[in-house]
């Protein structure tokens, strides 16, 4: 599943950012990459979301969402 399907107050692991190079590599340098725990906080009605990556918020469009693929930490 993508992080675009991820539920608010869930905690997904990143399977694989399948973006440009520049954006993942962005990504990576926030600490978002194959591997990392990702807690969604809050989408928006429109695609938006606000996600914690290693301590940091920040927030990733549908566009971006739509391309990293996620699974559930357990």
């Amino acid at each position: 599943m993508t992080l675009l399907s991820g539920q608010p107050a869930a905690s997904y692991l990143v399977e694989q950012v399948d973006l440009p190079l520049e954006l993942s590599r962005r990504l990576g340098a926030l600490g978002l990459m194959k591997g990392s725990r990702v807690t969604v906080l809050r989408k928006k009605r429109r695609g938006a979301m606000i996600i914690t990556v290693r301590g940091t918020r920040f927030a990733v469009g549908m566009g971006i969402a739509g391309h990293i693929t996620i699974k559930e930490a357990g």
